[in-house]
Formats: C-alpha cells, structure tokens, sequence
C-alpha cells in the first residue's frame, strides 16, 4: 500500500470517537444564537420594536434613527455572548457565503478602548463587487459593491461573530447575489396571489407567503483518507475509481441504521442547527453508502434559502471535529447515486391557508384547484427556465441516470387528480347549466379531499410532483443554492397568475359569474398543459420517446440548458415582473457558464495531475516488476518461458497500451484547452468543454480504472471506493 494511503487508513483504524452528548432538550437550543424578536423587545423601545416588527412581517422601511436603536440593542445582546466582531453575511454568486469581519473595537483617547455600532454600520457595507462573479458588470478598477441589512431575516452569531443577513448589490444599482432577486421574486408573487385571492375567494388575505422544505443529502467520508485524494480535496468528487464488489445493490444502507460514529456527528450538527434557528427534524441513510439526508420544517423561503446555505458551511464546520469531510457534490461517486436537494414549494396566506390543500367546501376546493392548475400551467409555459434553473456541471453527471429525474421537465400528480382535471376538460363549453353546476360541486370539487387522502404515492422519476399539499422539485442538486429554482419558480408563477386574472376579469366581463369565468378558464388551462403531465417512468427510454412526441425539450446538459435563458420570452417574463433587468440576466448566464467551464477545466488539470504523478508511475513501478519476475521465469525454465510465463507478459503488455492511451489523452487534453481559450463566447467554450473535453475524461477514467484492477492493491496509490464508502 503506498505510504500516503496507508497513513490515511492507518489515523482512521487508530482514531478513538467520544459519544457526543446533547445537554439539555432540543427546543431549550432553538435560537439560542439568533437576534429573535422575542429578544428584540428586551432590548429595544416599544416605537423600535413596532417599526421593527413592521419591517419583517410587512416590509416597511425602517428610519434612521430606528436603526441605531436596533443597532445598539443587537450590539449589547451580541456582547453579552461574548461576541467581538460583526459581518454582512451575504451570498454572491459563487455558490457559497460571504463574510468580512469588522471589530466592534473601537480605540479612543488616552489609550482607552470602546464597542462602538450604530445605524450606518448595520445598514451598510462596502466589500469589493469586481473580485466577485459579476458577468461583466463591474471592471476590476470599478471595485465598489454595497451589502445591505436584510431586516425579514434574523441577525445570528456564529463562534464570536455577530452575522448580519444582507443583500449584494453593485454600485450601479444591478443584483450580485442570489438574495436581492430572490425578495423580489417573494415580492412579486405575492402581489400576484393576493390579488387572486382577494377578487376570487378571499378578501380578508392581505399577503401571500412563498413556503419552502428542502431536503439536503450529502456523503461523509474519513478526512484522512478524503485528504489523501486530490480529486475529493480539489473538486469534491472522485475522478478516478473502480466501483466496488459491493456498492448499492442490496439495498440495505437506505434507512438503516446509522453508524454510531455518524451519529454523534448528526446530534452535534442538529445542536448547531438548533442554536441557529433551523429546525431540522430528519435524518436518516439514503440509498448509497455513506450517504445521508436531514430535512427541517417548512418556513418562509428567504429563511429557509438563509437556512441552508447556513447550514451547508456548519455541516463542514461540525464535520471536521469528527474527522468527516462532507461531499455535497451531486456525483462524487461514479455509478454510485448522487444527492439532490428536493425542494418543496407551496403557498400560504397571513390568514392560515396552505393554497395547495383542499378545503371543506367547494369554494375552498376550487380555490386550490386555481393554483393547483396554475402552478401547472407555469411549468408548461417555462419548464425550459425551471431546467436552467437547476443547471450545472455537477448536477449534469446525476439528472437522467436512475437515481434522478431527467433533464425532462414534466408535472407528476398523480392518477386521482389527473381523473379530476380530465372530468373538468369535458365540462360544456360556455355557461354551466344549473345541473353542471351542481355536479361539479358535489362530485368533482367535492370529492378533491377524500381523492387527495388516499393519493399518498409519489413519483420519484419525476422531476416536479404534487405530494398532497406542495409540489415537491426533484432535481435541485445538493450543492445548490435553494434561491435559484425559488426565484424561477416565484417569477413564472406570478406571471401565470397575472394572466389567469386578466382572462377570467374579461370573461366576467362578458356576462360570466365568477364561478364560471374561473371554471372555464381552469378548463381550458387543463387542455394547454396535458403535455406536460406525466405519471409513469420518468427514467424509461419509452418516456424520452413520447417526451420528444409531445414537443418537451430535453435539454441535457448545462450549455443545451442556459442556452434557452436568453430566449426573447424568458428574457421578458423576468424583466416584466421585475425580478430582473435584461443586463443581470446576460451577466448571471455569462457567470453561470463561466463557472461550468473553470470547474471542467479544474477537473481536467487535476485528473492529467493525477495520471502523470501518480498513476503512471504507479503502473510503471508494477510493471517493472513483473518484468524482473519474467526475467527470473526466463532464467529458469528457459525451455518453457513462453508458457509460463504467458499470463504475466499479458498483464504487462496490457498495463503498457493503458498507460500509452492515457498519455495520450493527458497530452490531447492540454491542446483542447488551448483550443477553448481563443474562442469568443462564452458559449462556445462551455459547449467545447461539454462535447470535446468531458468525454476526454471520461476515456482517461476508463483506462485508470482498468489499471486499478490489474495493479497489486498494496501498491495503489490512492485510497479505493471500498474504503472511502465503508469505513466508519
């Protein structure tokens, strides 16, 4: 065994692991570290504490002098934690946070010291906007960039910093991060809904909150024996590696028991999570080895994408006191499954109401039945944005493999509710008569309660699918920041609903009650988007089949998938309902396929890395050796050397046309580089590194992993799946 590996497993067979023990009952935890309003009216005036909380339920701006209220009083609480530091925490678009920690020490006369913050300082930043991804919008001379308090999420402290949630904004006024369009997005649907809700079913809802439970999986795997692997360390995932004998196939990690050492780091990290606010109930094995999910509650979307992007640093945090690394990476196995982040979506009223459940009477039940059909229709009219949306390289190796759905965007509801929606299409065209009106209410709208508690199964092929009272998106990828699909799916679904209204106001118009204008504007709806539903495999080659039938696109790489978000009618539904302007949208696709393009191209270099100085070498050691053992055969059966001797010059010879190849396609893989970098766009590059480079290295892959297996264990350089997996 080479000497890096076996000190890798030598530190994990050797290392000793402490129980870790919760003190105290998890709710005595939540929030102990976060800014609450409860602790906001111990420290602030009864004038601070209204404005304040007007702010967070309602939006409205706080004054100046509010703010330096707020600002002492969260000092003085974050002092009083031991706290010397404050930051806007925000979250540009790199795909990670952001933080730059300012002391609140303040020196003053005669050698004296004090805490000083006040209004200015929380309200306002000014980190550097150039040396984030910006797609163009800001020069590295033109470096001013502003972070602004976000009010509607709660400051907290992590270790003995005061963290403050923030926007990112540049100094011409355009969005840097997932944030600020994300508030928009919130903002605009619930215009959107509330006015729906208001003129059809409700008048007493004055806001319409976005809701969001997400579901975040992940692999741990030894630190030692993760640092001993370049590919894990520098891209997150392995690039090389021959699957083991035993994998996945008899189904017995998935919800089994978890290992005692996963568990004590799964007690810490929900301990964590508690003091923070987020209150994650699930935890459990996922399906592959070593593979994991925790899930909270539902909450308000911009807490909830605050959440996990939070959560995804503790994670890393926790793990290291346990000697785990985290793998949030989509595919850091190779035919093994990856992870996702399922992302479920719904709608609620300031009154009570989830929008997506069934009432108790007809009207309550054609009030879900208009979002539920809306929601519907703004996937069928944008699910080529919804695909963008969960765009990446990464998330390219896992969607489409049996394990996630496909790059297919399609709706799952479920067979009792597609008998629903096809019983609405044949109502008669025009007004309903009395009868109609009748049936309808008692055994279509009726029923939808009754149907809806016997429709428990759910799709997991599907890539979006109603599961009782939300829709669940199943192909987010685990390193994903929740606020990309949220937006999308925000800013379609506000412009369905605008438009639902505008064609049932003109049916009303036209002499329609409002019952009928709606029913006949839902049934028409049904009749658009019976593309898009589909309740079968959504792995199948028959589905990819019909998809292409129906007119569904199956965009299946990252490139195919950003391509389409510069098309004149997903440019406009953003910018109409102003979540973006068209210069963001041009620079965030320029952004995203720049990222596509570093991260292959980081894979290449460290995959030639490893080929050069570790395998072939490697290889060329084994095979020298096998060549001394010929050479002895030779001396001694003389006669008879061919013969004996015949499997071992096999498996050199064998070893040399590996070897030979990959060479060869490490050296092909530095002139297609050199290729990549005089073309002009953007685009052109990501489609080069998708079609010309990745399939490269795939190749290498596939001549290292047969190495793997022909080359003594004992001289292997790198730590192999079967330990990586199943060492605990």
């Amino acid at each position: 065994m080479s000497t890096l590996r076996f000190k890798a497993v030598e530190k994990l067979t050797a290392t000793t692991y402490k129980e870790y023990k919760v003190e105290k009952k998890l709710s005595e935890y939540f929030c102990e570290n976060v800014f609450t309003l409860e602790k906001m009216r111990a420290y602030l005036t009864k004038v601070a504490f209204s404005q304040m909380k007007e702010a967070i339920e309602k939006g409205k701006k706080i004054d100046r002098s509010i703010a330096d209220q707020i600002a002492v009083a969260m000092k003085d609480w974050a002092l009083s934690k031991g706290v010397t530091h404050y930051t806007h925490w925000f979250q540009p678009l790199t795909g990670a946070t952001a933080e730059k920690h300012d002391s609140f020490f303040t020196p003053i006369e005669d050698g004296r010291g004090i805490e000083r913050f006040n209004g200015g300082m929380l309200i306002q930043q000014e980190p550097d906007a150039s040396s984030f991804p910006n797609g163009g919008i800001r020069n590295t001379f033109e470096a001013r960039g502003y972070t602004a308090w976000d009010p509607t999420s709660p400051a907290f402290i992590i270790d003995t910093t005061l963290c403050i949630p923030s926007v990112f904004i540049s100094y011409t006024g355009d969005t840097l991060d997932y944030k600020t369009p994300l508030l928009r997005a919130i903002q605009t649907l619930d215009a959107a809904a509330t006015e729906v809700m208001k003129s059809y079913f409700d008048r007493n809802v004055k806001k319409v909150q976005t809701t969001l439970g997400w579901e975040q999986e992940y692999f741990l795997v030894d630190l030692g024996l993760a640092n001993a692997r370049p590919d894990i360390s520098l891209t997150g995932r392995t690039l090389l590696g021959h699957s083991p004998a035993k994998g996945q196939q008899l189904d017995d990690h998935y919800f089994g028991s978890i290992p005692l050492r996963v568990i004590n780091y799964m007690k810490e990290l929900e301990v964590e999570c508690m003091k923070l606010g987020i209150p994650v109930t699930t935890r459990h094995n996922e399906v592959a080895p070593n593979q994991f999910e925790l899930a909270p509650m539902f909450e308000e979307a911009n807490l909830a994408v605050d959440h996990n992007s939070l959560l995804m640093d503790i994670m890393g945090r926790v793990a290291g006191k346990h000697n785990f690394k985290v793998l949030l990476h989509e595919k850091p196995f190779d035919k093994v499954n990856g992870s996702g982040k399922h992302n479920n979506w719904s709608l609620a009223t300031d009154t009570g109401d989830n929008l997506l459940s069934p009432g108790k009477n007809p009207k309550q039940n054609l009030q879900f039945l208009t979002f539920f059909i809306n929601t519907i229709m703004a996937v069928n009219n944008h699910g080529d944005l919804i695909r963008s949306a969960i765009a990446s390289a990464n998330n390219d190796h896992r969607l489409g493999g049996h394990e996630a759905p496909p790059a297919i965007i399609s709706a799952f509801i479920g067979s009792q509710l597609r008998d629903v929606l096809d019983e609405l299409e044949k109502v008669t065209e025009g007004k309903l008569t009395p009868d109609e009106k009748t049936d309808l209410k008692l055994n279509l709208v009726g029923k939808i309660p009754e149907i809806l508690l016997d429709n428990t199964d759910r799709n997991r092929t599907s890539p979006f699918a109603f599961t009782g009272n939300k829709f669940e998106i199943r192909a987010v990828g685990s390193s994903s920041n929740c606020a990309e699909i949220i937006i999308t799916m925000n800013t379609i679904m506000a412009d369905q609903l605008r438009e639902f209204k505008t064609k049932v106001d003109t049916l009303i118009k036209k002499g329609l009650k409002k019952d009928e204008a709606i029913f006949n504007q839902l049934r028409d709806y049904v009749k658009e988007c019976k593309n898009i539903l589909f309740e079968g495999d959504g792995y199948s080659e028959e589905w990819r089949k019909e998809a292409e039938k129906r007119g569904l696109k199956n965009l299946r790489t990252t490139p195919e998938a950003l391509k389409v978000e510069l098309d004149k009618k997903n440019i406009e539904v953003f910018v109409k309902n102003g979540v973006y302007n068209e210069r963001e949208i041009i620079a965030r696709n320029e952004i995203k396929l720049e990222k596509y393009i570093n991260l292959i191209a980081i894979e290449s270099r460290v995959l030639a890395d490893l080929s050069r100085n570790h395998i072939l070498p490697t290889a060329i050691r084994y095979q020298n050796q096998l060549l001394e053992n010929v050479r002895g055969i030779k001396e001694i059966f003389d006669d008879d050397f061919k013969e004996i001797a015949k499997d071992q010059i096999q498996l050199i010879q064998d070893i040399s046309n590996h070897n030979n190849v990959i060479k060869d396609l490490v050296y092909q893989l530095r002139g297609l580089r050199a290729e990549a970098k005089v073309m002009e766009t953007a685009q052109e590059k990501a489609e080069h590194f998708c079609f010309v480079i990745k399939p490269k290295l795939e190749e290498i892959r596939e001549h290292v992993d047969a190495l793997e297996m022909r080359i003594d264990d004992e001289m292997w350089p790198l730590p192999k799946y079967r330990e990586l997996l199943f060492m605990r």
